[in-house]
């Protein structure tokens, strides 16, 4: 393997391929078609649009996004695919490159953003060349790694070798480029001649395209290319791309390709042999779609490294995106190193200090879920009740708004990592609807997020000095370490209050089969990685675990657990009497006189409940008519802006509030959203509530419900009537004329808890 130049003079737009190049629109931080910011790992500094086109032609515009734009070092251009998927496939690379390297992706001609032009001619290889170079100059990007998948292969190959001051190392994944090698099963199958079958890749056929089969191609397509078991999310995201064109551009696309419908097709071979720079092939041995033959002749064209991803298919950055975005990093640093700097006034090279495993103080890495407050509060006891059995040890948190609002509060040290990771209740607010949030939808579309936060994980915990890790409901780490396990150097204790994603009812056969996949990848992961979890515990007692099937086929839920898991019993996270002790100093505090009664209104810790805070605000003046010496206290919490809600007479609009468990404990009656944390907080200090679950949220719906019953507390209200003031303010009263008789909440979880965790260190 030969290097070329490893930086390059920045050059000027110029002519590229004969037609003349013109950069477009240029935003700062602003956004362009795709993911919504909310979903995506990371935010473009730049977003943009370069022309291309004969005189006289309708100009092509490429779409273009660049990331980390102020970052010194090399840039990583991600270049496109086949049109059929616009550069969003790369959604689960950008986030964790970004953090290393500037990052440029564009779309395609053909896809997303860019324009789509019609004719074979439009879409040779040549054309996409001409393409990445173009926005290689509108980015000013003097030289870059190239990483391509598939059809991208053939462009890169073609920029490498006729401009190799450009290219500072080529990553070519799954290629699927014109090197002479068979495709058993697939060549002998005429792509532009119509076929009397439909049968397997007869479906790759563009007259069967064009009559009517395109939905049956993409399903059958990408079916092929995510060989692997439990790969719904790829295919359905795939599938979806897959229809923001039509048929007859991915029929041009793919005779252009292919030199049909008067296209001129260059051989890639020559081109290949004719590439200097770092080449890394990576290709998956059961890829059904190019076999891995066409990785071991591309290798051995460029004279690159071949990495073989043993049992994976075509789509290796969607399907295993933590070993292909190691790769990749590893790849960049080892062919774009760093240059020193000539400035005397630079910093020297960071100090480095190792200390002997047995004089290393006990550390303790804790990941607390961002999604509500409950989970903080809960997770600062346990760790509390830790340093009691264990006075020598050190616990960092690697956390998030809002759970950094709590963890300040006590004084708890944050990982300064953590300023890397995606907002996840930033991603939950922008999916929810009126009280509405599918849950299991919403975590399966926050994928680029989580695989992004995972990696700030992995790079935390690399260097090997934690003792443990416990991830209270940090479902990226749980997931992605039970797919690398070879990442794991430390106790890993997983901590949780429910087990098992379900479907509602309106979700029909498709949500039963897709909850049902997740569930059995979860325990595949048990079955095959014990080894992974050291410690699962449940946050509460064999009884509050629903009695439910994970699916068709599967184990009981109940049942399973009851094997797999530690209990706790429930964790509050706080003192219920000396709550109580400190109600009449709350309620003077809210100006509550003596003869008065408070109803506490409190969603958590995302955006998700205003909606339900409004419908109580407009219900006050009702229930002060049934209730009149009713008052009421609103607590809006650390993502809803107080100011903007209104504020009824006998009513108080809050903000964040501290340990908001005080002002649960002050309260008569309270309405609540409908998460496990607040109703069991309620229900540990005996007071009477109306939870208002937000509907399609399968936890609350079903988890929740379930271990409110057993504790025989709440009286729960659908959302639909909480949208008539009467209804709503007949239940405030009811709840509160009725009678408390709750089963009593278990006082030493946080205790229980630690005990469990405390040999692990």
């Amino acid at each position: 393997m030969s290097h070329g130049p490893r930086v390059a003079p920045v050059v000027q737009p110029t002519v590229v391929g004969g037609a003349p190049v013109r950069t477009g629109h240029d935003e700062r931080a602003g956004s362009s078609s795709g993911l919504p910011s909310a979903s995506r790992a990371a935010d473009p500094d730049r977003v943009g649009v370069v022309e291309r086109g004969a005189d006289g032609a309708e100009p092509v515009r490429i779409a273009y996004r660049v990331y980390g734009d102020a970052r010194p070092g090399p840039t990583v251009v991600l270049v496109p695919t086949w049109s059929i998927v616009p550069s969003d496939f790369w959604k689960l690379q950008v986030g964790y490159l970004a953090r290393h390297f500037r990052v440029v992706t564009f779309d395609g001609r053909g896809s997303g953003a860019s324009s789509r032009p019609r004719g074979a001619a439009a879409y040779t290889d040549t054309e996409y060349a001409a393409d990445l170079l173009a926005v290689l100059d509108a980015t000013t990007t003097s030289a870059a790694v190239l990483v391509s998948l598939s059809c991208g292969a053939a462009w890169s190959v073609h920029v490498a070798a006729k401009h190799p001051e450009r290219v500072l190392g080529l990553v070519a994944i799954a290629s699927s480029c014109g090197v002479s090698v068979p495709t058993p099963g697939r060549d002998h199958v005429p792509w532009d001649v119509p076929l009397d079958t439909t049968d397997g890749w007869a479906k790759y056929n563009k007259h069967y395209w064009l009559g009517g089969g395109y939905d049956e191609f993409v399903e059958f397509f990408f079916g092929r290319m995510f060989s692997e078991p439990h790969s719904t999310k790829q295919i359905e995201d795939c599938v979806a791309w897959a229809h923001e064109i039509t048929p007859q551009v991915l029929a041009d696309t793919t005779a252009g390709r292919l030199g049909c419908d008067g296209a001129v097709c260059e051989s890639i071979e020559p081109l290949a042999r004719a590439v200097t720079c770092p080449v890394l092939v990576v290709h998956g041995s059961d890829d059904r779609i190019r076999p891995l033959a066409f990785g071991e002749r591309l290798a051995e064209l460029t004279r690159g490294e071949l990495v073989v991803l043993d049992g994976a298919g075509h789509g290796p950055p969607a399907r295993d995106p933590v070993k292909v975005n190691h790769l990749l990093k590893e790849f960049v640093e080892r062919v774009a190193p760093p240059l020193p700097s000539s400035d005397p006034a630079s910093p020297p090279p960071a100090r480095r200090t190792w200390t002997h495993a047995a004089r290393r103080t006990p550390r303790v890495l804790y990941l607390s879920s961002p999604i509500g407050l409950g989970h903080a509060q809960r997770d600062v006891a346990v760790a509390g009740a830790l340093r009691e059995l264990r006075p020598d040890v050190q616990v960092d948190w690697l956390a998030q708004h809002p759970v950094t609002r709590v963890l300040a509060q006590h004084d708890e040290h944050v990982h300064p990592a953590s300023a890397w990771l995606r907002n996840e209740s930033r991603h939950v607010e922008h999916e929810a609807g009126e009280h509405d949030l599918h849950a299991f939808q919403t975590i399966r579309r926050m994928d680029a997020v989580l695989v992004s936060n995972f990696m700030v994980f992995a790079d935390v915990v690399a260097d090997g000095e934690y003792d443990l890790v416990v991830g209270d409901e940090a479902w990226e780490v749980d997931h992605f370490l039970h797919e690398n396990p070879e990442l794991k150097r430390f106790s890993f204790a997983w901590m949780t209050d429910f087990v098992g994603w379900l479907p509602m009812p309106d979700g029909g056969a498709r949500e039963v089969a897709l909850t049902a996949d997740y569930n059995a990848e979860m325990i595949e992961h048990r079955a095959r990685f014990a080894r992974v979890r050291d410690r699962s515990v449940f946050v509460g007692s064999p009884d509050d675990v629903v009695d439910e099937e994970f699916g068709p086929g599967l184990p009981s839920i109940r049942s399973w657990t009851a094997e797999n898991f530690d209990f706790a019993g429930y964790v509050t996270g706080f003192d219920a009497v000396a709550a109580a002790a400190g109600a009449a100093t709350v309620r003077e505090s809210l100006g509550v006189h003596p003869g008065e009664r408070l109803c506490l209104v409190s969603v958590g810790g995302s955006g998700v409940g205003e909606p339900l805070l409004r419908r109580v605000l407009a219900a006050v003046p009702a229930a002060r008519a049934l209730v009149p010496d009713l008052r009421f206290a609103v607590v809006a919490g650390p993502r809803i802006d107080p100011a903007s809600l209104p504020v009824p007479d006998g009513a108080t609009v809050l903000g964040y509030v501290p340990d908001l468990y005080r002002l649960s404990a002050a309260c008569d009656v309270a309405v609540v959203q409908g998460g496990l944390t607040t109703c069991m907080e309620l229900t540990a200090l005996r007071k009477p509530f109306v939870s208002v679950p937000l509907r399609h949220h399968f936890e609350q719906t079903y988890h929740v419900r379930a271990r409110l019953e057993r504790y025989g507390a709440g009286r729960y209200l659908d959302y639909d009537d909480a949208l008539d003031p009467d209804g709503l303010a007949t239940a405030v009263a009811d709840a509160l004329a009725g009678d408390v008789e709750y089963r009593p909440v278990e006082t030493d979880g946080a205790l229980r808890a630690a005990r469990l965790l405390a040999d692990l260190v």
